[in-house]
């Protein structure tokens, strides 16, 4: 037997054995592990059309066909922090579920623990929105993938101009992202972006590699903070969040469903990746708690978004599909007038 065979063996039956005393499998080793939110019914969702399933979502505010640019995002966040209608402090934290399809959103009428359903009963709204530079069935125009989408979102135009054309590509200063702009403009005492992918900014070639240093730099109160996993990450967020003066703009991405997309295949008749969406919804609800619970939450007017930078066909995403194109934004507050 080959050296490198006997290896492979002595690393798989320790995997077997750390599950065995653990309770894991190797599922876990994989990056996967079975949410406890799981309902009965998600373990039997048959195969369905994508745009079928779309259609049907009552609950959205308009129509896919209406959706709004990812782009929006930036206008709903400035325009928030703006208002100077009011006395109380504005603040705004975004939870992003990378790589989350809008055909997992009916899943919200199975859980009792849902921060979109959250969100939309307290008076808000959840939108289709869409990627990749022009709506569904035009020819996009940018990749749907992560650095694409989250940078579209931070900084209000597409890739022709923020020059973000895919992953492992660092940004130029500008335009600026609003973590860098509501702070060095004075909208914003202080900003904070939190993560556990490395490709945003813990690498030489990650997207914002040169706005984590420029804010070093300048001394600006921005935060740069990834994790090793997304409950890291929502460890992060909570200790922010205990803050008495927290962060006024959160920027935070959970990896739950886009993990579980690339591993095992995004679709919602895949339990892995309804998993992954049971696990990002119970996470953005204990964030949302927290922030209610502030002692200065009475003096406070949170505008509450999640959101997702694209989703994702088969196993991957950046194409053209209408699976991989179509998104949605979610509000505590009203989208649509």
């Amino acid at each position: 037997m080959k050296k490198s065979k006997k290896i492979l063996i002595i690393i798989l039956c320790a995997v077997v054995a750390v599950g065995a005393v653990t309770g894991g499998t190797l599922y876990h080793f994989l990056g996967y592990h079975p949410s406890k939110y799981l309902v009965e019914s998600d373990k039997n969702i048959p195969e369905a059309d994508f745009e079928t399933v779309i259609n049907d979502m009552d609950f959205m505010s308009n129509k896919w066909e209406d959706a709004l640019p990812q782009t929006y995002m930036y206008h709903l966040i400035k325009n928030h922090l703006n208002d100077s209608s009011g006395t109380l402090k504005k603040k705004v934290i975004v939870i992003g579920y990378d790589g989350c399809r809008a055909d997992l959103l009916p899943l919200i009428k199975t859980s009792e623990r849902s921060a979109v359903s959250r969100l939309i009963s307290s008076g808000g709204q959840a939108v289709f929105s869409y990627c990749g530079g022009v709506n569904y069935p035009e020819k996009n125009i940018q990749d749907s993938s992560t650095a694409p989408g989250w940078c579209s979102m931070l900084t209000g135009c597409w890739s022709d101009v923020h020059g973000i054309t895919t992953n492992g590509v660092p940004k130029e200063l500008q335009p600026r992202t609003l973590l860098i702009e509501l702070v060095e403009d004075g909208i914003c005492d202080s900003s904070a972006f939190y993560v556990s992918w490395n490709g945003h900014f813990s690498r030489k070639n990650s997207t914002y590699i040169n706005e984590k240093n420029y804010a070093n730099e300048k001394g600006l109160k921005v935060t740069f903070k990834d994790s090793a996993d997304d409950n890291g990450t929502k460890k992060a967020i909570l200790k922010d969040l205990k803050q008495e003066d927290c962060s006024d703009f959160i920027f935070s991405t959970l990896e739950y469903t886009d993990h579980a997309g690339h591993n095992f295949g995004f679709s919602p008749s895949n339990v892995r990746y309804v998993s992954g969406f049971r696990d990002a919804e119970n996470t953005a609800l204990e964030i949302i708690q927290a922030i209610n619970e502030r002692p200065n939450y009475s003096n406070e007017d949170w505008l509450i978004l999640i959101t997702t930078d694209h989703g994702g066909f088969e196993k991957g995403h950046g194409g053209p599909t209408m699976e991989e194109r179509v998104t949605f934004i979610v509000s505590n507050k009203q989208i649509l007038k």
